[in-house]
């Protein structure tokens, strides 16, 4: 059963953290694109796919630490320290992805001018207002290009965190059970 329960966890990382890691590191230039360009409808359409896929794997990804538990329990290892410092930056990897790297994804997608939103002349500006920074606003939050830095900062943080996770899942350094 163990080694099930190992096979689920490692598939369900690969299946539901990848796409996300991907999709989260291709969204700071592609919402760069965008916003440089916003009569450009498949930049447009970028930004909005790559959001989607990283809610929608998000939310597969909770298979991960949940077969993660159970892989854990079987082999009697949850009191070990290599398993608490992953299960410490899986949850900080977490928080960061649903605190600052999908809400600073909505604020850009929210600002990438909208297919829909455009007049029949092809010039309308999208969802927002024009703003002085040279974004579109949304609120009080602002589509523009050092959004997009600060969201690739988060999500190269959240990348990190994940990869260490990877690391340790490795490694398990102390482990008694083999590596």
């Amino acid at each position: 059963m163990t080694k099930f329960l190992l096979a689920v966890h490692v598939i369900a990382a690969i299946v539901a953290i990848g796409p996300v890691t991907v999709a989260a590191s291709m969204f700071p230039p592609a919402a760069r694109r965008a916003l440089a360009a916003p009569d450009d409808v498949r930049a447009a359409g970028t930004v909005r796919l790559l959001h989607r896929i990283c809610q929608v794997y998000a939310a597969v990804g909770i298979a991960v630490p949940v077969f993660g538990f159970l892989t854990a329990s079987a082999m009697g290892v949850l009191g070990d320290a290599w398993l608490i410092v992953s299960i410490a930056l899986t949850v900080v990897a977490a928080i960061v992805l649903v605190v600052l790297v999908l809400p600073g994804q909505e604020v850009l997608v929210e600002g990438v001018p909208d297919a829909d939103a455009r007049t029949d002349t092809g010039t309308g500006t999208g969802t927002g207002t024009e703003s002085t920074s040279g974004g579109t606003s949304t609120g009080t939050r602002t589509a523009t290009r050092e959004a997009t830095v600060r969201l690739a900062m988060f999500t190269g943080i959240f990348n990190l965190l994940w990869a260490t996770v990877t690391v340790l899942m490795i490694v398990r350094p102390g482990s008694t059970t083999g590596a």
